[in-house]
């Protein structure tokens, strides 16, 4: 399966100390300091959806978002362009992107996330629909990624199958914690890099 399109989401530890009408600014000024590999081009504010995508980071490559969905904020990698190679290779990529710009948060604006869940969702319904066959397909590569993200600590890997209209959704949750620096070591041990 040549997999693209994948989304990865980082929760967010303290939600409630979170102003989300002030990333704006922040996001803005990630555009004139370039501070992603990939081209960054612009801000779209949806904080009049409830429970919806928040502040957005419009790139070329990739978006990111403060994403509120479900009513669990986390910093949303979203993938659009198509990118070679493995769907272990895909997956790093995501997770390194996403990770990099979460540790920025952390460093920068106070914000503090939890390694230890991770949302994965795959953009292209029609290449992944939100099937139990593609959950059947993609799980071996969920699992070999999830070993080897969170070292061997066992881990759940749930399949979110309630509507065949959403997105192909699995969310991951490790039995401890892991912060953003350690999830990125481990990444980085494995001489991957990232191209956001």
């Amino acid at each position: 399966m040549n997999l693209q399109h994948i989304n990865i989401k980082f929760f967010i530890e303290n939600p409630e100390d979170v102003k989300l009408e002030e990333y704006s600014e922040v996001f803005n000024n990630w555009i004139q300091r370039r501070v992603t590999a990939g081209l960054l081009i612009d801000v779209a504010d949806y904080l009049h959806v409830h429970n919806g995508p928040g502040m957005v980071l419009i790139g070329h490559e990739a978006d990111y978002s403060l994403d509120n969905r479900a009513g669990r904020l986390g910093l949303l990698y979203n993938r659009k362009a198509q990118l070679d190679g493995s769907i272990q290779e895909k997956l790093t990529q995501a997770a390194q992107a996403a990770l990099t710009a979460a540790r920025l948060l952390e460093k920068e604006n106070g914000v503090k996330f939890h390694g230890q869940e991770v949302q994965v969702l795959i953009n292209d319904r029609l290449l992944a629909p939100n099937t139990a066959e593609t959950f059947a397909a993609l799980e071996p590569d969920l699992r070999t990624f999830f070993d080897r993200l969170y070292n061997g600590t066992e881990y759940s890997l749930t399949y979110q199958n309630a509507d065949p209209r959403e997105r192909f959704t699995v969310d991951v949750k490790a039995g401890a914690r892991f912060d953003v620096e350690t999830l990125l070591k481990t990444l980085s041990v494995e001489g991957e890099t990232a191209h956001a």
